[in-house]
C-alpha cells in the first residue's frame, strides 16, 4: 500500500468511498495544456475563415448557419462509423429518458449560436477589440464560477493564488493586446452581449464535458452540441431572412467553408480535456492559444496594410504567462471536491 493511499484509509482498514480525482484523466498535464493551446488556435482560425465567409456572403447569419450546419454534416456522417460515438449517444438517450441527466445539458450548443449572434449584433458596432475585451471577460468569470460549483465533470476546483493571477494577468494580456484597437466610448448593452457570451462559453465547456463523460465519446456530445447550435442557428437565420433577404450568391471559394469541421476538432477536444483542465484553465489556454493564432495569421496572412505592433506581440506573451501560472499547484493537494450534484428538476 503506498503512503497515499494509507494516509486515505480509515484505521479499521475499510475501504473509503471513490473519491473524485481531478488527475482521474490519462492524459499528462503538459499535453492537455498544449492541446488547449492548439485548440484555442483552432478557434482563432474558424473566426478567421467564418468571417470571410461572412464578409463573402454579405450575411453574418447564413455565415453562422453554414458553419454549424457543415459541421452536424461531417458529425452524422462520422457517427455512424464510429462504434462509441454510437454506443454514447444511446447512453446519453438513455439518461435523458431515465432523469439522472438534466436535460439542459445536452444544450451547450446554444452557447456557441449564442456567440456568433452576437458577434453579428455587437462587434460591428464596438468594434472587435471592445467585443474580444468583453468575452474573455465573460470567460473568466465563468470559468471561475463554473470550477467553484463543480458544473465541471472534473469536480469543484476552490480558487488559489495562481488561478486568481493567472486569470487576473489573462484579462491584461488580451487588454494589451487590443490596447491600439480601442476608440471612443461603447454602449454598456453592446458590451454586455459578448459578455455573456463569454459566460456562455465556459458553460458551454462545462456541461458538454458532462455529456462527454455520460457518453464516454467526445464525438457523441459534439453531435449534441452541433445539433443544438444548427436548430438554433437556423432559425436565427430564417427570420433575419425574412426581413433582409438571402445572399445574391455563394462564394466559390472552398476554404471559405472550413469552419464547420475546425469546429468539430476544437468542441470535441474542450469537452475530452475540460476534466483534466477546469472550466477556467481551459478557458485561459483558449485566450491564449487564440492570440498566439491571430498574431501568426496576421504575420502570414494579414488581412490590413497595419503592421502588428508591439501591444499584440506583448500581449500574446503575457497571455501564455498566464496559462504558466495558472496550471501552477502549490502544495500537495490532489483531489477536486465531487461534482455538483445535479438532477433532471434542477
Amino acid at each position: 500500500m503506498t503512503q497515499h493511499a494509507a494516509e486515505h484509509r480509515p484505521s479499521d482498514g475499510t475501504p473509503l468511498p471513490h473519491h473524485q480525482h481531478v488527475e482521474h484523466s490519462r492524459i499528462p498535464m503538459w499535453i492537455a495544456l498544449v492541446l488547449a493551446l492548439l485548440f484555442g488556435a483552432g478557434t482563432a482560425l474558424q473566426s478567421r475563415v467564418n468571417g470571410q465567409l461572412a464578409v463573402a456572403l454579405d450575411d453574418p447569419f447564413v455565415a453562422a448557419a453554414f458553419s454549424f450546419g457543415s459541421g452536424l454534416v461531417i458529425l452524422l456522417l462520422v457517427l455512424p462509423m464510429w462504434k462509441p460515438g454510437r454506443a454514447g449517444l444511446a447512453k446519453v438517450v438513455g439518461e435523458l429518458r431515465g432523469r439522472t441527466l438534466p436535460w439542459w445539458m445536452v444544450l451547450g450548443g446554444l452557447a456557441g449560436a449564442w456567440f456568433v449572434t452576437t458577434q453579428g449584433l455587437s462587434a460591428g458596432v464596438i468594434g472587435v477589440a471592445l467585443f474580444t475585451i468583453a468575452i474573455v471577460a465573460g470567460q473568466t468569470v465563468g470559468g471561475i464560477v463554473f470550477d467553484l460549483i463543480g458544473l465541471g465533470p472534473g469536480g469543484r476546483r476552490p480558487l488559489s493564488a495562481t488561478r486568481v493571477v493567472g486569470a487576473v494577468l489573462a484579462l491584461a494580456a488580451i487588454g494589451w493586446a487590443v490596447s491600439a484597437q480601442l476608440a471612443g466610448d461603447a454602449p454598456i448593452l453592446l458590451m454586455v452581449l459578448p459578455f455573456t457570451a463569454g459566460v456562455g462559453a465556459s458553460w458551454q465547456q462545462a456541461v458538454n464535458g458532462r455529456v462527454k463523460a455520460v457518453a464516454e465519446s467526445a464525438l457523441t456530445a459534439t453531435v449534441f452540441n452541433f445539433a443544438v447550435g444548427t436548430t438554433a442557428l437556423v432559425v436565427v437565420m430564417l427570420v433575419h431572412a425574412a426581413s433582409a433577404g438571402w445572399p445574391s450568391a455563394l462564394p466559390t471559394e472552398p476554404w471559405l467553408y472550413a469552419g464547420g469541421a475546425l469546429g468539430c476538432i476544437f468542441i470535441a477536444g474542450q469537452a475530452m480535456l475540460v476534466r483534466r483542465l477546469g472550466v477556467l484553465l481551459l478557458a485561459l489556454c483558449g485566450v491564449a492559444g487564440q492570440l498566439v493564432a491571430a498574431l501568426a495569421l496576421d504575420l502570414l496572412l494579414p488581412t490590413a496594410d497595419r503592421p502588428v505592433g508591439i501591444a499584440t506581440i506583448g500581449g500574446t506573451v503575457l497571455a501564455l504567462i498566464a496559462v504558466g501560472v495558472a496550471s501552477i499547484r502549490w502544495g500537495r493537494r490532489k483531489h477536486a471536491l465531487p461534482p455538483a450534484e445535479v438532477t433532471a428538476a434542477s
